[in-house]
C-alpha cells in the first residue's frame, strides 16, 4: 500500500485510526466523572499532540538516522511562526499559503545553518546549534523589533493590508485563520450518553498533514537516502576513507528536519495566528530532543508517543492540584490524607516536571529504546505467554513415534 511494505503499511494505518478517532480515544471518561480531568480529546491539546508530533518527527530525521543531535531546532520552529503571522497580515488569512511560506523559509534558514554547523560533528555541532538558536532567539526579542515586534509577539491586526482578503470582518474583529472558508476554530459536538466529543477544523486539519509528514517520513527511512544516513551515524570515518563525501547528505537531513520544525510552527500560528520569540528559546529545542529519546529515537513512531506523553503530562497532569488529592483520597482519614496529599504535592501541578524528569530517568535506564522498546517487550512477552499455553496442551510424542 503506498509503495509501503506490509510493516510500514501497518504502522500507518495504526498512526491513522489513532489520529482520525482522538476524540474518541482521548475522552474515555464522562464528561460528569471524578476522573474527567484525564480525558485529553478537546481540539487545542489534539492540535498540540500532533503538531509537536510532526516537530518529533522531522527531528528524528536528524538524529535519530544521522546521530547528530540538534539543540536549536526551535529556532526553524520560530521562523516558521513568523513566516506565517506575516503571510496572514499580508496576504490572505487561508492557511495553504502561511503554511507553504513557513516551510520555505525555515528550510532556507535550515540551510544557512547546517552549511555552518556540519562543519563540526559530535559536541561542536550541538553546541554551534544552540548558538545559532540563542542567537536568532535575541534577535526576535530586542534587535528585529519591526519584523519580530519583540517581547510582545507578532500578532494580527485590524490595520493589516490583506491582499486577498478583508481586514476588518462585518462587525468590526479580525478575521479567523480558515481553509477555503472553513475556520479554523470551527468544531463539532456530538453528545453521546455522558459523553462528550469536540470535532475541531483546525485538529483534522493538523492530523491529515501529520500523516503526511509521517508516511514521507517512513519513505526517508527506508530509501537509499536513508540507508546513507545510517551509515553515516554508524561509521562516518570509514565513509569517508572510501571516498564518499558525507557533507550532502548530512546538510539534506539538516534541512529536511528544519522544514518540519518550521511545518510545526506554521501550524501553530495557523490555530493561533501569533508568533513570539519564546518558541526559540534553547528549552524548546530541549523538549523535541526529550520527545525524540523517550519515544524511541531513530523508530518512526516513537517521536510520536514521546510527544504526546510529554504534552499530556504539560496540561493534563499539571492541572492536578491540592483540591484534587484530597476529594480522591477522602475515604482516608484526616490525619492520613493530610500526610499522603503532602506526600504526593511535591510531584503534581507546577512540580509536573520533577515527575517527567522520573519517568524520563527511568526509561533511559531501563528501556534504552523509549516506549516503543517497552511495548516491544511486552508483545514479545504476551507472545512468549501465548506459545506456552499452546506448547503447554500439545501432545507428548515419545522419540519411538
Amino acid at each position: 500500500m503506498f509503495g509501503l511494505n506490509k510493516k510500514d503499511a501497518s504502522l500507518l494505518l495504526v498512526v491513522a485510526v489513532l489520529t482520525m478517532f482522538a476524540p474518541f480515544i482521548l475522552n474515555p471518561f464522562p464528561t460528569d466523572s471524578g476522573l474527567a480531568q484525564f480525558n485529553a480529546g478537546y481540539p487545542d491539546l489534539m492540535q498540540r499532540f500532533v503538531i509537536f508530533g510532526i516537530f518529533a518527527v522531522g527531528f528524528n530525521i536528524l538524529f535519530g538516522l544521522t546521530g547528530y543531535l540538534s539543540f536549536g531546532h526551535a529556532a526553524f520552529l520560530g521562523v516558521g511562526s513568523y513566516s506565517a503571522v506575516w503571510m496572514f497580515k499580508l496576504l490572505s488569512m487561508n492557511v495553504i499559503p502561511a503554511i507553504i511560506l513557513s516551510v520555505i523559509v525555515s528550510g532556507l534558514f535550515a540551510l544557512l545553518i547546517g552549511f555552518v554547523s556540519l562543519r563540526r560533528s559530535g559536541i561542536y555541532f550541538s553546541i554551534l546549534t544552540l548558538a545559532f538558536a540563542q542567537m536568532s532567539f535575541n534577535l526576535a526579542y530586542s534587535v528585529l523589533t519591526p519584523i519580530t515586534n519583540g517581547e510582545t509577539g507578532l500578532q494580527l491586526t485590524l490595520d493589516d493590508p490583506r491582499i486577498l482578503g478583508e481586514s476588518v470582518t462585518a462587525d468590526g474583529s479580525i478575521p479567523v485563520t480558515n481553509l477555503f472558508g472553513m475556520e479554523m476554530r470551527s468544531a463539532f459536538n456530538l453528545e453521546i450518553g455522558a459523553w462528550d466529543f469536540q470535532f475541531s477544523v483546525g485538529y483534522y486539519l493538523c492530523a491529515v498533514i501529520m500523516l503526511l509528514t509521517f508516511y514521507l517520513a517512513i519513505r526517508i527511512f527506508r530509501s537509499p537516502f536513508g540507508l546513507m544516513l545510517r551509515a553515516v551515524k554508524c561509521n562516518q570515518n570509514r565513509m569517508r576513507y572510501t571516498g564518499l563525501n558525507t557533507r550532502p547528505y548530512t546538510l539534506a537531513a539538516f534541512v529536511i528536519s528544519g522544514m518540519y520544525a518550521g511545518l510545526a510552527g506554521g501550524l501553530m500560528a495557523s490555530m493561533d495566528p501569533l508568533a513570539g520569540a519564546e518558541r526559540m528559546q534553547w528549552t524548546a529545542s530541549g523538549e523535541v530532543v526529550l520527545m525524540t529519546i523517550l519515544g524511541g529515537a531513530g523508530t518512526l513512531i516513537g517521536p510520536v508517543l514521546g510527544a504526546g506523553f510529554i504534552k499530556y503530562f504539560e496540561n493534563i497532569f499539571s492541572k492536578i492540584n491540592d483540591n484534587v488529592l484530597h476529594q480522591w483520597f477522602s475515604f482516608m482519614p484526616d490525619g492520613i490524607e493530610d500526610f499522603v496529599v503532602f506526600i504526593i504535592h511535591p510531584f503534581i501541578g507546577k512540580g509536573w516536571h520533577l515527575t517527567l524528569g522520573i519517568l524520563f530517568m527511568l526509561v533511559v535506564i531501563y528501556l534504552p529504546g523509549g516506549l516503543v522498546e517497552g511495548g516491544q517487550r511486552l508483545m514479545s512477552l504476551f507472545k512468549k505467554d501465548k506459545a506456552d499455553d499452546d506448547g503447554s496442551h500439545a501432545p507428548t510424542k515419545h522419540p519411538a513415534e
